[in-house]
């Protein structure tokens, strides 16, 4: 199997909106992004939404006023994310074909994991937000803990990723993340996330739609990072 495969997300385009289906866990993390959320503080407010996929921000960022912007390198999950009320552009998160300082709020949820070079994405999220402005992220750390659990157990669990999807040599060294982002002239901290027990056992018997994510204080699996542009 060719782990870390783009062409995957082409044939599971109509998976992104099923609460129940292989993209659920992106359900619960889209929720949790959006508790981090500022509302819009000025008219025309912008969020870029990197690897944005099929859209699954849209209701979060719509009723917090701001105009959504989303960057995938994929058609079919453009194409999704725009018929839920997002501004699609084409482009890679590496080279994001948008406007130096175009944003308020830039997220980077489940996509850091997914490239090769971290630190320049870190660096477009950088240069896309004005100063002031709010960033987003989510990513899974490169341990071996989280090798076990994203890759050994949660892709053959029901709500966990699609076999194949991460290739664990991408997982993010949260040092480098770190320092990447100190020189971008980010102020990032990183939180561990779980998904709560009680709403996982809620969902799997149909009693919940969306799992909530818990803070954890080790990040050694899945983490957040809420930053601000310097």
């Amino acid at each position: 199997m060719l782990r870390n495969d783009p062409a995957q997300y082409d044939g599971l385009a109509d998976d992104w909106w099923q609460p129940s289906g292989g993209f659920a866990m992106l359900h619960w993390l889209a929720a949790s992004r959006a508790e981090h959320l500022p509302p819009a503080a000025r008219p025309g407010a912008v969020l870029v939404d990197l690897a944005c996929g099929g859209g699954l921000m849209a209701p979060h960022v719509a009723s917090l006023g701001y105009r959504h912007v989303g960057v995938d390198i994929g058609h079919a999950g453009l194409r999704v994310a725009g018929e839920h009320g997002v501004l699609p552009v084409r482009g890679s998160v590496l080279a994001v074909p948008l406007a130096d300082r175009c944003a308020d709020v830039v997220l980077a949820g489940e996509v850091l994991e997914h490239v090769a070079d971290t630190d320049q994405v870190i660096a477009e999220c950088a240069r896309l937000l004005r100063p002031g402005g709010t960033l987003v992220i989510d990513a899974i750390a490169r341990t071996r803990l989280a090798h076990l659990v994203a890759v050994k157990i949660m892709e053959r669990v029901p709500g966990g990723p699609p076999p194949g999807i991460h290739d664990p040599a991408l997982f993010v060294d949260r040092a480098q993340l770190l320092a990447a982002a100190d020189r971008a002239g980010l102020d990032l901290r990183l939180v561990g996330i779980r998904p709560s027990v009680r709403d996982v056992i809620a969902w799997r018997r149909g009693r919940r739609h969306v799992v909530r994510m818990r803070p954890l204080r080790l990040t050694t699996v899945l983490f957040a990072g809420y930053g601000t542009r310097r």
